[in-house]
């Protein structure tokens, strides 16, 4: 599947959760955009469907919180490459 129908595919049914708890299909799409990635969506699928928030703002807390734990891991990822961009060049030299 390429990631496109991905995408679209698990917004569908991300905006069908939320739907289901009884927010706006509008909210639904929001969370989406702003989460980005199917594998974000995934886990907001999963909270949403054990959770089952009777609120919005615990739904826009927990898209928040997604969305830190993603920054928090690509400023790790980028931290280890440059980590090992240093250790090389102080084993090897300029």
């Amino acid at each position: 599947m390429d990631a496109r129908r991905e995408w679209a595919r698990t917004k569908l049914e991300l905006v069908g959760e939320i739907k289901k708890l009884g927010f706006p299909e509008s909210l639904g799409n929001e969370i989406a955009v702003n989460l980005g990635s199917p594998k974000a969506m995934e886990r907001m699928i999963a909270y949403l469907h054990y959770v089952k928030p009777n609120k919005a703002e615990l739904i826009v807390d927990e898209m928040l919180a997604i969305c830190s734990d993603i920054d928090r891991w690509h400023k790790k990822k980028m931290s280890e490459e440059a980590n090992a961009s240093i250790n090389t060049i102080l084993e090897e030299g300029l």
